[in-house]
């Protein structure tokens, strides 16, 4: 009996996400200073070099340092057990694996820099008149769009003949 070939595969994908974000992240800090900025879309889109010490949007971003080791252990757990998943996942299961490998990809992304730096390097800032989303980075995408994905399919995907 043979056993079906897992998602490991999707690593590839988590790869090239950790590849994009971390030369990015590269690209800015060679080129900015904290808080310079350069207008992409004037009005619309920005790179503005910031360091996020907290979590998502800034969350416990002036926690006194603690931060950084929690969010590093958290980092760290999630992401193997993203692997842990994708290896329990058949090949074939895109609909799991392509969300999984993007969360991870963008997990470890951040999570380099948190152990590198101390902070998370986020420079792409979306804003219109006095509105303004928080600076984030490719590796903030990736995990964005893996759980919208994960949501959405676990929704609106399932097989034809199987229930939700």
């Amino acid at each position: 009996m043979s056993k079906s070939p897992n998602a490991l595969v999707w690593l590839l994908l988590s790869a090239f996400i950790i590849i994009a974000d971390q030369t990015s992240k590269l690209a800015i800090l060679e080129r900015f200073q904290l808080h310079d900025t350069y207008a992409v879309i004037d009005g619309l889109l920005n790179l503005t070099l910031v360091y996020n010490e907290g979590a998502a949007f800034s969350f416990l971003s002036d926690a006194g340092g603690w931060q950084r080791w929690f969010f590093t252990i958290i980092a760290s757990v999630v992401s193997v057990l993203l692997v842990v998943w994708l290896a329990r996942t058949p090949r074939n299961d895109w609909r799991t694996a392509l969300p999984l490998a993007l969360i991870l990809g963008g997990a470890v992304g951040n999570l380099i820099d948190r152990m590198r730096f101390g902070h998370v390097v986020d420079f792409i800032d979306v804003h219109y008149g006095s509105w303004s989303f928080p600076a984030f980075n490719v590796a903030d995408s990736g995990v964005s769009v893996g759980a919208v994905l994960l949501i959405a399919f676990s929704f609106f995907g399932a097989r034809a003949g199987t229930r939700p």
